[in-house]
């Protein structure tokens, strides 16, 4: 008797340990499927902010201060125009068609960094949406 009870226990656990390593095979499929479809979104998403984030500060560069430097050749002292060109270099420079470049996020920052230099040379309070969203954020997490 003692050998069928044996048997039945040894049935049991064979059958869940089928039943677990098949539930784990579906659920990781399904978790690929659905994991690759997160990233794809995030991946968009990010890739947006970040073009909309480099297109303001193109734009605050070509559209404002080079403009005005063209409009007026004494608006902004030699420095000023130093800085201008170093950041138009720095936006040049962002490998928008290698996102997995590893400096990646140095030249952001090195970007931003530059943006505010010029902001605060200039007097100008600028910032992009995206930014002052992320400081109140910061700000609200402490």
């Amino acid at each position: 008797m003692n050998q069928k009870f044996d048997d039945f226990l040894e049935t049991s656990v064979l059958i869940d340990e089928t039943q677990y390593q098949e539930g784990f095979r579906i659920g990781y499929a399904a978790g690929l499927v659905s994991g690759k479809e997160e990233g794809r979104k995030l991946g968009l998403n990010m890739g947006f902010q970040v073009g909309e984030e480099l297109g303001f500060y193109r734009s605050c560069l070509d559209d404002v201060w080079i403009a005005a430097a063209h409009i007026n050749h004494n608006a902004f002292s030699d420095r000023m125009k130093k800085n201008l060109e170093q950041m138009a270099a720095l936006l040049s420079s962002y490998p928008m068609e290698d996102p997995e470049n590893e400096q990646i996020q140095e030249i952001m920052e090195k970007i931003r960094l530059k943006f505010r230099i010029n902001t605060a040379s200039l007097g100008v309070k600028l910032e992009h949406a995206s930014r002052s969203k992320s400081l109140k954020q910061s700000f609200e997490d402490l």
